[in-house]
């Protein structure tokens, strides 16, 4: 999974998809898959930690002015999310992404109470917000890669 680029096809949950993009992180050994279904956008989140970690994200409204302004705790929709990781990371993109070069990319990772996901990116002076939720490893399978 985490070799998956853009060109080869994925299925997340019974959905089929097709990559259209990748972001790198090395240092965590994670990757960030933008896929695609029809007109439809979606970002898959794979970490390798122990094991496999996947976490299926859909992007949303909201801004923010500064990076040194990223709350521990953030509401939306009536739901809390807490602040569960930060970091930051060198990135290489490939395909359509949201941030069209590499470089320095900082992460926030927030949890709600029931173990929804919100996720912050800022890189190159733009924010992107998105909102997911864990995906147990037997919902993801790779269809096709190169």
């Amino acid at each position: 999974m985490l070799t998956l680029s853009p060109g080869d096809m994925c299925e997340v949950s019974l959905v089929t998809y097709e990559v259209t993009g990748r972001v790198h992180n090395r240092g965590r050994n994670a990757v960030v898959l933008t896929l695609q279904d029809g007109a439809k956008i979606s970002y898959l989140l794979i970490e390798e930690r122990e094991t496999l970690q996947y976490q299926l994200y859909r992007p949303i409204d909201g801004r923010l002015d500064t990076p040194d302004e990223v709350p521990s705790e953030m509401e939306l929709d009536g739901r809390t999310y807490y602040l569960d990781e930060e970091y930051v990371g060198s990135v290489t993109v490939t395909g359509r992404t949201p941030f069209m070069q590499g470089g320095e990319q900082y992460v926030w990772q927030f949890q709600s109470d029931d173990f929804a996901l919100m996720r912050i990116e800022w890189q190159n002076g733009r924010f992107m917000l998105y909102e997911g939720e864990k995906v147990i490893t037997a919902d993801v399978k790779v269809i096709r890669a190169s």
